[in-house]
């Protein structure tokens, strides 16, 4: 169900279109008729200034889970227990989904990676313990009172974040709020006070306590916002990403005296930022993590494989093939599902590919080629390899593109003729089989795999014709021999 979109005006102090969702007032008054205390906190008070369209619905009170499950029973479509431990319940209500916190102070053990929750009894010490001042803000239901002891609206007006109490004591709390500062950096375009990047800086390695899975949902976040490249450069700066991702400081290679190669830390940024300019033309998706997170690790491989050649050159070989086993290695670490880490790795194997498409352009069968290596990755290919042109050299730039322009005009022309995002071989596994008289094993998959590059080189074929070919190829194997001696292919 969608959300109702019938509001409520706001307080002075807001902007005059924004305004609440009725059911945020009716939950108000029913823990108003209870005894008890309910206030929208954090992100969408936040959001809510900013003029940003609210999407979580966030609530702390003084009642405990059980209070608060009673209070919305008969008026919430669905309850559920999101963790009671913690103190939180959700609720179902008009197509907004809610969820309401018991007041908390929570602190880390500095050894331990779960915290440790203890249920607080104020509004003000709920929000001490909130991460940033522009989260912790509070609006009190149902009488629409503004709570903003730490100067968040100031912060916010200031476009800087900052910590409620002293920075140290916020990340020794909570280490994944160094995280989120960089979060909120491409999410909201927000600075970082220097007494906040100071204490991120200081403390950077107690992300280390901090699970793979946390950190990465935070870093998914990230590379999600509107301006990555200000979260990943505070990241870098402070040291933490050389924890949490250090194939990306590493890029920072020190260029040598002549410059005879480009930053490839700075390209890689730049990367990712026209990446996200092609993402309306060719992503599946938006934003797409899959191209951001190829275009920021696509030549990660460039350290390991960086040689000053006697000409005077700096060559990078094979980088791709190398920055594609580092990816797999560090998303697999970060936790990433297996099918972004295969993405991911494959863009980032395949981004050289187009480089070598000059003048003359490819012959048919590397066009087919291209298309079936990239498979269901070839828009995202598209988009990588033209993000991947940074010269300042206008008529280089000139000369890539309109080389990609033709390669895609040839990919369209040779799909519309062959169906070529689904190219197969002319013949399956059981025709196979069944013309060479052989049982099911890797015979098979090696004539199939002749079969597709056959295809590939040639194009499509007649049956009468790929059989030729299959009983040609035959013949050069050695299980020929032992079938025609009537031993039978041996699998």
């Amino acid at each position: 169900m969608e959300p109702r979109t019938d509001t409520r005006p706001l307080p002075a102090g807001f902007p005059a279109d924004a305004a609440l969702p009725a059911v945020v007032v009716e939950l108000g008054r029913r823990f108003e008729a209870a005894g008890h205390e309910l206030s929208l906190v954090g992100g969408p008070v936040r959001d809510l200034l900013l003029g940003r369209p609210v999407v979580d619905l966030d609530f702390t009170t003084d009642a405990d889970p059980d209070a608060t499950e009673r209070i919305g029973a008969g008026w919430a479509e669905a309850a559920w227990d999101v963790g009671r431990r913690f103190g939180t319940i959700g609720f179902q209500k008009g197509g907004w989904q809610l969820e309401v916190t018991t007041y908390r102070a929570e602190q880390y053990d500095p050894t331990s990676r779960k915290p440790q929750v203890a249920f607080g009894d104020s509004l003000e010490d709920d929000l001490l313990r909130r991460d940033f001042t522009v989260n912790a803000m509070a609006l009190r239901l149902p009488a629409m009172e503004l709570v903003d002891p730490h100067g968040g609206v100031r912060d916010l007006a200031a476009g800087v974040l900052r910590t409620p109490g002293a920075p140290e004591d916020s990340f020794s709390d909570d280490p994944l709020r160094m995280m989120r500062a960089a979060r909120f950096a491409s999410q909201l375009g927000l600075g970082v006070a220097d007494e906040v990047e100071a204490a991120m800086t200081d403390m950077a390695e107690r992300i280390g306590i901090i699970s793979a899975e946390r950190v990465r949902d935070e870093l998914v976040k990230l590379v999600r916002g509107d301006r990555p490249r200000a979260g990943l450069d505070l990241l870098v700066r402070t040291g933490l990403a050389q924890i949490v991702l250090p194939e990306l400081p590493a890029l920072q290679l020190e260029t040598d005296e002549h410059h005879r190669h480009k930053d490839v830390y700075a390209h890689s940024l730049q990367v990712l930022e026209q990446a996200m300019g092609e993402e309306e033309r060719y992503s599946p998706e938006r934003p797409d993590v899959v191209l951001r997170l190829a275009a920021l690790l696509h030549d990660v491989g460039k350290p390991a494989t960086r040689r000053f050649e006697p000409s005077g050159a700096v060559s990078f070989r094979h980088h791709e093939n190398v920055g594609a086993k580092l990816v797999r290695r560090r998303l697999k670490a970060l936790r990433f599902d297996n099918d972004t880490i295969k993405a991911v790795a494959r863009l980032v194997e395949l981004h050289m590919r187009f480089y070598g498409y000059g003048e003359a352009g490819w012959t048919d069968s590397a066009v087919r080629r291209y298309v079936h290596d990239a498979g269901d990755l070839l828009p995202r290919l598209h988009a990588l390899t033209r993000s991947d042109v940074t010269t300042r050299n206008r008529r280089k730039a000139e000369r890539l593109a309109h080389a990609y322009d033709d390669l895609e005009r040839r990919i369209e022309e040779i799909s519309a003729a062959e169906e070529l995002a689904a190219v197969r071989p002319d013949l399956d596994g059981q025709q196979i089989m069944a013309l060479l008289g052989i049982r099911p094993g890797p015979v098979v998959g090696r004539a199939y795999a002749h079969l597709l590059e056959w295809r590939l080189d040639e194009g499509p074929h007649e049956q009468a014709a790929a059989e030729a070919e299959l009983r040609r190829w035959w013949a050069e194997q050695p299980e020929a021999a032992g079938a025609s001696s009537g031993g039978g292919a041996r699998d």
